[in-house]
C-alpha cells in the first residue's frame, strides 16, 4: 500500500451491480456500534436520488444523520463533494461512498490516488457486493461488473440465502477466474462484521498509478445501461400497479426502486425490484405523498413505460 498518507480520512468505496444490496450495506455502516462519524456520499443513477431517501428514511434531514453521521448526494461532482466533506469543521471519522450499479470504480478509485486528494485521504478499500441469486456473467454481458469484481479488494457474496450450492460455487469458479486470490465474504442482507471491511488497508494505491490506469477517462460509464423516472403527485390504484408488475413489466427492466403512494393508505411504501423478484415495505410518511420511482435497463423505451405507469395511477372515482 502506498505510504504517501497513512493518517489521511479513511476512505471506503462500495460497488456492485444493479440490485446487489449496496444501500443495505450502506445502512448497516450508518448504523454502526463502531461510535464513529460517517460522512456518505451516494451517486445513484437517474433523475431521483431514491437512495438518499431510503437512506435517512428514519429522519427528516437528508444530511445530518442523529448518530451524528452525514450523508450527502452528489449533485456537484465528487471532487466538489469530496471537499466539503474536508471542508467541515466538526471531524468525521472515515468516507464511505456508494457507486451507481452501472459505474467503472476506476475513475472513483483515480480520483483519490490520482489527485492532492492522497494528501488528505487514505483509500482504504473497495468493497464490491454482488447478488449471489442472480448474478451470472452470462445474463449481465457487462464490462462494468466485471471491472467491479476485479478491482475490488473485499467481494461480499450477498444473498447466499436464495441462491443454492451449485451457483455459488460457479460464482466462486468465475471470480476466481478474473481475480488472484479473492477476499470472499458470504453474506445474507449484507451483514457482515464491520472490522473485517473497514480500516482493513488492503488498497494498493501504487498499482493504480501505473500509465495503463491514467490513461483511463475519468468520466462514468454507464455499459449500455439508461434510466426512466417517474414521478407523480397522484397516487396508484394498488390493483393495478401489481397488475402492471406481474403481466406488463418489461423485460428489459433490470433493477427498479422507489417511493410508491397507493390510494387508501396512509403509509408510504418503499419498493425495490430485482430482476423478477420485488418486495415492499411500509411506514409513515415524512413528507407530502408522491410516487418517485426509478427503472434501469437496456434499450428501454421509456416512453411506453411511462405511459404504463401512468394507466396505474387511480382514477377520482377510486382515491
Amino acid at each position: 500500500m502506498s505510504g504517501i498518507n497513512q493518517q489521511g480520512l479513511p476512505v471506503s468505496i462500495i460497488t456492485g451491480f444493479l440490485g446487489s444490496g449496496k444501500t443495505t450495506l450502506l445502512n448497516q455502516i450508518l448504523h454502526n456500534k463502531l461510535d464513529q462519524k460517517v460522512a456518505v456520499l451516494v451517486n445513484e443513477f437517474g433523475d431521483i436520488n431514491i437512495d438518499a431517501q431510503l437512506l435517512v428514511s428514519y429522519e427528516d434531514d437528508m444530511v445530518e444523520l442523529s448518530n451524528g453521521c452525514i450523508c450527502c448526494t452528489i449533485n456537484d461532482g465528487l471532487i466538489q463533494a469530496v471537499k466539503r466533506i474536508l471542508a467541515r469543521k466538526e471531524k468525521v471519522d472515515r468516507l464511505i461512498i456508494e457507486t451507481t450499479g452501472v459505474a467503472d470504480p476506476l475513475p472513483i478509485i483515480l480520483t483519490f490516488v490520482g489527485s492532492d486528494f492522497r494528501y488528505f485521504t487514505r483509500l482504504d478499500a473497495v468493497i464490491t457486493v454482488i447478488d449471489a441469486e442472480t448474478f451470472t456473467p452470462e445474463h449481465f454481458d457487462s464490462e462494468i461488473a466485471f471491472k467491479q469484481i476485479s478491482y475490488g479488494d473485499i467481494l461480499l457474496l450477498n444473498k447466499t440465502d436464495l441462491a443454492n450450492k451449485q451457483q455459488i460455487t460457479a460464482l466462486e469458479t468465475y471470480i476466481t477466474s478474473i481475480k488472484k486470490n479473492p477476499r470472499i465474504i458470504p453474506t445474507q442482507y449484507a451483514q457482515v462484521s464491520l472490522p473485517l471491511i473497514l480500516d482493513v488497508g488492503l488498497t494498493n494505491t501504487d498499482s493504480f498509478l501505473e500509465p495503463e490506469y491514467r490513461h483511463n477517462s475519468h468520466h462514468l460509464k454507464t455499459d449500455g445501461f439508461i434510466s426512466m423516472s417517474f414521478q407523480s403527485d397522484k397516487p396508484f390504484d394498488v390493483y393495478k400497479f401489481h397488475k402492471f408488475l406481474s403481466e406488463g413489466l418489461p423485460l428489459e427492466v433490470f433493477r427498479a426502486k422507489g417511493i410508491v403512494w397507493f390510494a387508501g393508505s396512509e403509509l408510504r411504501h418503499i419498493f425495490q425490484l430485482c430482476g423478477q423478484r420485488n418486495d415492499i415495505k411500509s411506514e409513515p410518511w415524512s413528507n407530502s405523498p408522491a410516487n418517485q420511482l426509478v427503472f434501469i435497463g437496456r434499450h428501454l423505451d421509456a416512453d411506453k413505460l411511462r405511459q404504463k405507469l401512468n394507466n396505474c395511477l387511480a382514477t377520482s372515482l377510486t382515491v
